[in-house]
């Protein structure tokens, strides 16, 4: 069978690092089509920059990577420096990319890329905020019957928010492209915190990652080290959420999730509630399902299979 094609949106980040190593490390089943940047976690011009690293790390010096939007569609742009550090990879010293930066917009790449391969075989996989995908929608509304699947990391419903007390970080930086994503049609499967904040990398994890013996196997525990600072002292918890990686795992190996096929809606006008995913998980109401809201994972044999792909590498 032959690998599924995806691009990667991102915004990295140590955990979209983590899962842009576990996709490259699977060439079997994933064809890494390209990796579109876009501002999020740091402004674009870091997130492109760590976008290449993270390739020449994996020992792809032919990825292509392709910078996008520089802002949301309709808001300043927030970031999460206090989060990710000032480079959004601290914690792990790389060298600049020798890899260039591609000439193409984020943007024009997706749309040419769905409109060039056969309907229905490329797959979405963002990682970060959702605006580059929300304007090749809005450029190109006919791409969204060509997607494959939307597979995306965002949102929250028992788990509320992680950046205000009712949003996650992906869908408050940019509601309103979340909005018009989830309204495209296509198919989408969401890898909310209720999920994420189940796949914590505990000091034995951590310590898997760096008895691999390997300089990528070293770097992800640096950078684990690094942002687990913060998570848990807010969450109180054994170890940090590696919460992007879920996304690529899922493509490897849907079994370790469990969700549900329900309607999801984003709150773009309520001040207090801005970027909100209403999921109607107990379909109280009569709106269509747009989305597989995943509600729970295996967390040991999520930890064992990024742990033998990073080991590959």
């Amino acid at each position: 069978m032959s690998p599924r094609k995806i691009i990667i949106d991102t915004d990295p980040g140590q955990d979209d690092a983590v899962a842009i190593l576990t996709a490259l490390a699977s060439p079997e089943e994933l064809e890494v089509l390209g990796i579109t940047a876009v501002a999020g976690n740091v402004p674009l011009a870091l997130t492109q920059k760590n976008a290449r690293m993270v390739c020449e790390l994996a020992g792809r010096p032919r990825a292509r990577v392709f910078a996008g939007c520089d802002a949301p569609l309709a808001r300043p742009l927030v970031t999460a420096e206090h989060v990710h550090g000032k480079t959004g990879l601290d914690g792990a010293e790389l060298p600049d990319p020798a890899l260039p930066l591609q000439d193409a917009h984020a943007v024009d790449f997706l749309i040419d890329t769905l409109r060039a391969e056969p309907g229905g075989t490329v797959t979405l996989c963002p990682l970060g905020p959702l605006t580059n995908i929300a304007c090749a929608l809005q450029k190109a509304p006919d791409i969204a019957g060509r997607i494959a699947e939307i597979v995306l990391m965002g949102g929250a419903y028992f788990e509320v928010g992680n950046i205000t007390p009712a949003a996650e970080f992906n869908i408050y930086v940019d509601p309103e492209a979340a909005a018009a994503v989830f309204a495209c049609g296509a198919p989408i499967t969401v890898m909310p915190l209720d999920v994420t904040h189940k796949a914590l990398v505990t000091p034995e994890r951590n310590r898997a990652f760096r008895d691999l013996g390997t300089r990528v196997g070293e770097t992800v525990a640096a950078w684990t080290d690094f942002f687990e600072r913060f998570d848990k002292e807010k969450y109180g918890s054994d170890g940090a959420p590696l919460h992007d990686p879920c996304v690529i795992a899922y493509l490897l190996k849907p079994e370790l999730f469990s969700g549900r096929h329900v309607n999801v809606e984003i709150e773009t006008a309520s001040d207090l509630t801005r970027g909100m995913t209403v999921a109607d998980w107990w379909r109280v109401t009569d709106r269509a399902p747009n989305a597989t809201f995943m509600g729970d994972l295996d967390a040991d044999g999520f930890f064992a299979l990024l742990t033998k792909r990073i080991g590959r590498l």
